[in-house]
């Protein structure tokens, strides 16, 4: 990246960073929000999100949309606190939903047993570099937000390559430069601090172009959907 470049690069960041503190304080003067807890923490943080423009449930249903068409067994990947299994399985899909973490797998089944929706979602305590699942096990593969997360994402992507089927699907969403802005900035209000992967998607999308997949892409304001498609060889 040239320094102009990356002094505009700079300057947009700055810029969305600078926006949404203004929006924060507009609407609840820059008070500082404690972590949430458990009860009712789904509906707390949509609301949270909601003060930067972020719309939870939109966003998940766009990815979904772009996915189309895809077919069962699915595997959403990095379950966090459910956002995205709730959106699938409120559409009534099954699925499974894996996450290394057993709080926030606790996190998830709260809020999907909330929803009355827990019969369609298979909740499981994976390590993403060591799937216990055998080859080919799914035919349509999401990782919703879990990329800028990962120490070793290209350890976690060979994994959801392998267990992919032959000519299955591999959507992938995360976060824009705009959206990591949000984030620390939501993070921040709450004392905490988010976390950056030094991998980007335009390096994801290389990995991926590489391994024989094609590739379609969109985005909204705050994320970026990469649908790739695997290819018979």
């Amino acid at each position: 990246m040239s320094d102009s470049n990356s002094d505009r690069f700079l300057k947009n960041k700055d810029d969305v960073t600078s926006g949404l503190n203004s929006n924060a304080q507009k609407n609840n003067q820059a008070q500082k929000y404690e972590p949430e807890s458990k009860e009712g923490s789904l509906e707390r943080r949509k609301m949270f999100y909601a003060r930067f423009g972020y719309d939870v449930e939109k966003e998940r249903l766009t990815v979904i949309k772009a996915a189309q068409p895809f077919s069962p067994p699915i595997l959403d990947a990095g379950t966090g606190k459910g956002y995205f299994a709730l959106a699938l399985a409120r559409l009534g899909y099954n699925l499974v939903s894996f996450d290394l973490s057993e709080e926030q797998l606790q996190f998830a089944r709260q809020n999907l047993e909330k929803q009355g929706l827990i019969h369609l979602v298979e909740l499981r305590q994976e390590d993403g570099e060591k799937l216990s699942f055998p080859d080919g096990s799914f035919n349509t593969i999401f990782s919703v937000n879990m990329i800028h997360h990962l120490k070793n994402a290209y350890g976690v992507l060979n994994e959801l390559i392998r267990v992919l089927s032959s000519e299955g699907k591999l959507v992938i969403c995360d976060f824009s430069s705009e959206g990591m802005a949000m984030m620390a900035e939501v993070y921040r209000l709450e004392g905490d601090e988010h976390e950056e992967s030094s991998v980007t998607l335009a390096e994801v999308e290389k990995f991926l172009r590489a391994n024989n997949f094609s590739l379609k892409k969109s985005r909204t304001r705050y994320e970026i959907t990469i649908v790739a498609q695997r290819q018979s060889r």
